[in-house]
């Protein structure tokens, strides 16, 4: 069962890694230390809820439906190759992040609801917590399933706290070109590689 953990943490994690809407936002009330940590517990309970859903109920509705779970695997497929490919493209060019320092200080009321919107009304979260997650989640057994998930939002929860905790060391670093360059190239490989897998099972379906 900890392989199935460990599959879950490092699936998660990868997803995870690039620096979108909400890891960028996090990054910034870190920096500026404005209610990061509450912040990054909200980011963290938004995974649980959206990966916990994706992975047992979503899972449930697919076993039911031979169709549509080989839809949404290959669904999963197709949007792990572009998302690699994105990865890629960003690897080769040359662009940094913007850590919002010069917005102004907003009210804390404020800041929830814009990290709401970057993290409920963003697609790529249910695509990777519905489709990606979902469609491996649940193809486990219910025991390992279980584990799974655990794995998944362990990887959540560690890394929005350590994101938001070690902000002002790690900003400089993670919004250097090269750091970018190395951080999305590695998205890319692991994106690749999940999506070959998942192409697998899906052909035996």
């Amino acid at each position: 069962m900890f392989s199935v953990f460990l599959q879950g943490f490092a699936l998660s994690a990868a997803m995870i890694l690039p620096l979108g809407p909400q890891n960028t936002f996090v990054l910034s009330q870190g920096i500026r230390r404005q209610y990061h940590l509450m912040i990054a517990c909200l980011c963290a309970l938004s995974d649980i809820v959206l990966i916990c859903g994706g992975i047992f109920g979503g899972s449930a509705l697919l076993s039911q439906s031979p169709l549509l779970l080989m839809l949404v695997t290959w669904g999963g497929v197709a949007f792990l190759l572009w998302y690699g490919w994105v990865a890629f493209r960003a690897a080769l060019a040359k662009q940094g992040i913007q850590t919002g320092t010069e917005v102004m200080q907003q009210s804390r009321w404020r800041i929830v609801v814009t990290m709401l919107a970057v993290t409920w009304l963003n697609p790529h979260v249910y695509l990777d917590t519905f489709v990606v997650l979902g469609s491996l989640g649940g193809q486990l057994a219910v025991d390992a399933r279980s584990w799974f998930a655990f794995g998944a939002v362990s990887a959540s929860a560690l890394w929005f706290f350590s994101l938001a905790l070690l902000a002002a060391w790690l900003a400089p670093w993670l919004s250097t070109p090269k750091a970018q360059r190395v951080i999305n190239l590695l998205v890319a490989c692991v994106m690749w590689v999940i999506a070959l897998q998942l192409a697998r099972s899906g052909l035996q379906l």
